[in-house]
């Protein structure tokens, strides 16, 4: 059926769902893979059904610009659609386009006067223009689903307090979801700390502190918040003590590191939050974060989106925004946020640590490069520049001149600290694949000092005795631990069986190589091992076959000759190839903390 045939008179329930109908078979295309949705996206985007299907694949994608856009054609040509309507709303809050967001939030919460998300929005909006009354009716309507209940209900608090009814906030701060979760109850904790400490009623914020802390001592925006409520009121000791945990890393968190350091210099330490607005909008940060924390990203998005709808300078949102991006692998949307955290704040150095990694990932490589330099030349004593660097010289199969760079990182350590792990290991893998073995067996020892549970090395130095025939037995050891750590895993299930092929053991090498290739179907080494070890069992007709499949699949050009060989006269001596076992930590940022 074409777009053409619908007329604008046709009724919103048969629309509707003609449009889902179409929706869902063209979603279902792309998930197959189906090249024809990108033109038809763009040939048929001109009509109703076309902007609408256009929007529907777009936002499948992940690519929420395109989709607002889509959308907002499709709801131009029919106004008349709350469905069109909402989801152009919510797209228009996902990306940050507020003015269109305010304009459509009107008219969906005149059709749906109970829309949640819409309400939020238009709650913050009067609260930004100082209508609190009209903010609080709006809070108030967002009713009873939980999580939705208790942003509304802790909004409503910040806004009484921005009424001046600061003893009515402060108690309200007391119980306002229901039923009460542990997550729940933490963040009352934290809120009703908040909103204590701004009122300059600090036996009330302590309490709350204390009771959170012997609830959750983790969070590390609550520990922030803790650190610096003691701080402010004079209580260095007390700081001290609730940061000193957070800064024994390498690496450890920059806000609680910047914080300590004022702290230590005696500087004047301003509280986490200074007035309603700046709360209302950790209510959205908080609950974002915690969201996207938990895989649920499209909600995550709204919720940082309108932290930033609140206070648009509100670095620690833009940098979670940034994190969601990365997570759902939209590096231009996640370095636009990166871009955007300001650059007197602790977080801008991990914003362009990140930067570069997502540069990397669009295959930017040479403007990863650069920045990567200037930030080495910026902060020539801090070791997360050399480590990224390092990285993506790993993932780009620059081993020599990435050794250098971890040889630089390596040299700007600390004490030696059992996270210090990957930086050993990362060059060791680098000194491996140059053949400097010695060198690459001493740092993965090193790197099993530091964590002796670390799979990644118990699986590659493992691996590489089998390889070079030295160690069989501890070598044995090692992998058996680290498919245990990671019993699904193909790469290391390869491992296990490449060492009983190495030791002769064909039958088990078998049994292990093909669970190895059901594991991870699309490597070119672990089907070639498979090849080699049906040869060994007389499954020659199966050795060819699995053979072939590595060449599909693109190995790398000396093993490629290898394979083509034993295609031509079989297996005549014993292969060298080895699998792609350090791939777990290339792209890795240095640190996710905040």
């Amino acid at each position: 059926m074409k777009a053409s045939r619908f007329r604008r008179n046709a009724s919103a329930l048969v629309l509707t769902s003609v449009l889902a109908f179409f929706a869902g078979h063209a979603i279902h295309a792309l998930e197959q893979g189906s090249a024809a949705d990108e033109s038809y996206q763009l040939e048929d985007s001109n009509s109703l059904l076309g902007s609408y299907l256009a929007g529907r694949v777009a936002r499948n994608q992940r690519d929420n610009e395109t989709a607002a856009r889509y959308y907002r054609e499709a709801l131009d040509r029919d106004p008349t659609s709350k469905e069109i309507l909402e989801d152009a709303f919510q797209l228009k809050v996902a990306t940050g386009n507020f003015p269109e967001a305010r304009q459509l939030a009107r008219q969906l919460a005149t059709r749906d006067p109970d829309h949640k998300i819409a309400n939020l929005f238009l709650g913050i909006n009067a609260f930004l223009e100082k209508d609190y009354r009209a903010a609080d009716n709006h809070f108030k309507a967002v009713g009873k689903a939980p999580i939705a209940e208790l942003t509304a209900n802790l909004s409503r608090t910040w806004t009484e307090f921005a009424r001046g009814n600061i003893n009515e906030a402060i108690k309200d701060s007391n119980a306002v979801s229901s039923p009460q979760t542990e997550g729940s109850q933490h963040i009352e904790l934290l809120h009703r700390a908040l909103l204590a400490d701004v009122a300059k009623k600090r036996s009330i914020s302590r309490q709350a502190y204390a009771q959170l802390f012997k609830k959750n001592p983790r969070n590390l925006r609550a520990v922030e918040a803790y650190a610096r409520h003691a701080a402010h009121w004079g209580d260095k000791e007390l700081a001290e003590k609730i940061l000193k945990p957070h800064l024994t890393a390498p690496n450890p968190n920059p806000l609680l590191k910047a914080l300590a350091d004022d702290i230590e210099a005696g500087r004047k330490v301003s509280l986490i939050v200074s007035d309603a607005r700046e709360g209302l909008s950790e209510v959205f940060q908080g609950i974002g974060e915690a969201l996207a924390g938990d895989g649920v990203v499209d909600a995550g998005q709204l919720y940082l989106q309108l932290a930033l709808f609140v206070r648009p300078d509100f670095t620690v949102a833009q940098y979670a925004l940034g994190e969601l991006y990365d997570q759902l692998k939209n590096y231009d949307q996640a370095n636009a946020s990166f871009d955007r955290v300001s650059r007197d704040s602790p977080l801008w150095l991990n914003a362009q640590l990140r930067k570069a990694y997502d540069l990397n990932s669009l295959e930017r490589i040479d403007e990863a490069k650069v920045l990567l330099g200037e930030l080495i030349k910026a902060y020539p004593d801090d070791m997360r520049s050399y480590y990224t660097m390092g990285n993506m010289l790993r993932g780009n199969k620059e081993y020599a001149a990435a050794v250098d760079y971890y040889t630089k990182a390596i040299e700007r350590l600390g004490p030696t600290e059992k996270s210090q792990w990957s930086v050993y290991y990362a060059r060791g893998v680098c000194e491996e694949r140059i053949k400097n073995w010695p060198a690459a067996e001493a740092d993965l020892r090193k790197a099993l000092e530091l964590d002796p549970n670390q799979e990644l090395t118990l699986n590659y130095l493992g691996y590489s005795w089998v390889d070079q025939s030295l160690n069989l037995k501890e070598a044995m050891d090692l992998i058996r631990r680290a498919v245990q750590l990671r019993p699904n895993d193909g790469y290391f299930v390869d491992s296990l069986g490449w060492a009983y092929y190495r030791q002769k053991e064909f039958d088990q090498a078998v049994k292990q190589l093909e669970r190895a290739v059901e594991l991870k179907p699309d490597d070119p080494v672990i089907n070639d091992h498979l090849g080699d070890a049906y040869w060994h069992v007389g499954r020659q007709l199966e050795a060819k076959f699995q053979w072939k499949q590595a060449l599909d699949l693109k190995p790398e050009a000396e093993d490629e000759a290898k394979i083509r060989k034993k295609l031509e006269a079989g297996l005549t001596e014993e292969p060298t190839t080895r699998a792609s076992l350090e791939g777990s930590l290339v792209g890795r940022p240095v640190t996710d903390s905040k």
